[in-house]
């Protein structure tokens, strides 16, 4: 017995020895952590400072790309959690299948274009109510005095502070008019977002920013003016001959690339099948070969229900394999890298299990 006390006594020595090891090793690798997390923060200032490029729910980044994430952010709203590559996939199914009975409102197992596009424009109404959030939390980090306006020289200073600049040193040489020393990518930039702001900007035009006008400087989709701004914008960069409408060839031909190997030639050729189908498809409404600023327009209005429908109609004829205009079980639990981001495996044997 004493024996077994002894070999017990040891043992126990033995795993508080490894415990604090255990915890040395993590305070070492503190640091590091420590300098990874400011980096990140660093990184997210500036992503919340600036106009981001990606707006969720809507059809074109900023820059013309095509929103490759838009049916999943659609479908999915914020609920994104449970679908990641490393997801288990059984409990990715069953959250499917929740989100299935939520769009299939008349509980007949199938889901219709009018489900759909109810669906949508309530997935889309989420990311809206997101993005305000986060605009009113962005504005106040703005604004240092809490006088519930943001001037032009404020938001100024935030900015260059987030590209590397010493606070102080920019405060003190806009007050005295100096020049600020910028190198020439940030000078563009500055005066792209003065050009937004000033867009932002409801007259009377005073370079002051209320929080509502703020939301429209981040987030153009919440506010008409700001959104034929952004088609504009979208315009003017891709539009070759300048009769500010755009043709076929002009929608496809961004970016323009060399293609060096046949992994760019696959890159390329799919680039010009998406933007072709989608040019045809749903941005220009009356098939004319030509797509003007009003068509870009009410294609890129996340809120527009016409658009929605076709959105619904389009999703649903993706996976719609029997050809019934509706979506089952089956083929969204099939079809679900389009719903989802993530492929789901054993669909059609666990479809009932699961739904």
């Amino acid at each position: 017995m004493a024996s077994r006390r002894a070999s017990l006594r040891g043992l126990a020595s033995h795993c508080l020895w490894l415990l604090g090891v255990i915890l040395l090793m993590d305070v070492s690798a503190r640091p590091a952590n420590h300098s990874s997390a400011r980096e990140r923060a660093g990184n997210r200032e500036e992503r919340e400072i600036l106009p981001p490029d990606h707006l969720n729910g809507v059809k074109l980044e900023m820059d013309g790309h095509l929103n490759k994430d838009f049916h999943q952010e659609v479908f999915l709203g914020k609920d994104t959690d449970g679908f990641e590559e490393d997801a288990e996939p059984r409990r990715s199914r069953r959250k499917l299948m929740v989100i299935f009975s939520k769009v299939d409102v008349n509980t007949d197992r199938r889901i219709s274009a009018k489900e759909m596009q109810h669906w949508i424009m309530e997935k889309t109404a989420e990311h809206f109510r997101e993005a305000i959030e986060e605009s009113r939390v962005h504005f106040h980090a703005v604004d240092p005095d809490g006088d519930g306006r943001v001037s032009w020289d404020e938001y100024k200073v935030k900015f260059l502070v987030s590209k590397g600049h010493n606070e102080k040193e920019v405060e003190e040489k806009m007050k005295n008019g100096e020049e600020l020393k910028v190198d020439e990518e940030t000078q563009e930039v500055l005066e792209n977002l003065k050009d937004r702001w000033y867009q932002a900007d409801n007259p009377p035009s005073d370079l002051l920013l209320t929080e509502d006008e703020f939301l429209s400087f981040l987030h153009p989709e919440h506010s008409r003016g700001m959104l034929k701004f952004m088609v504009k914008e979208i315009v003017r960069d891709l539009d070759q001959d300048g009769d500010k409408q755009l043709s076929l060839p002009e929608f496809i031909s961004l970016p323009a690339g060399t293609v060096e190997n046949q992994q760019g030639q696959d890159i390329d050729d799919s680039w010009v099948r998406d933007r072709k189908k989608e040019f045809e498809e749903l941005i220009d409404a009356n098939h004319d070969g030509i797509v003007t600023m009003a068509e870009l327009e009410d294609y890129m209005d996340p809120m527009n229900e016409y658009n929605a429908l076709n959105e619904a109609k389009q999703m649903i004829a993706i996976a719609d394999e029997n050809q019934n205009h509706h979506l089952e079980p089956e083929e969204v639990l099939k079809y679900s890298e389009f719903f989802t981001g993530s492929k789901l495996m054993d669909y059609a044997r666990n479809v009932h299990e699961e739904f």
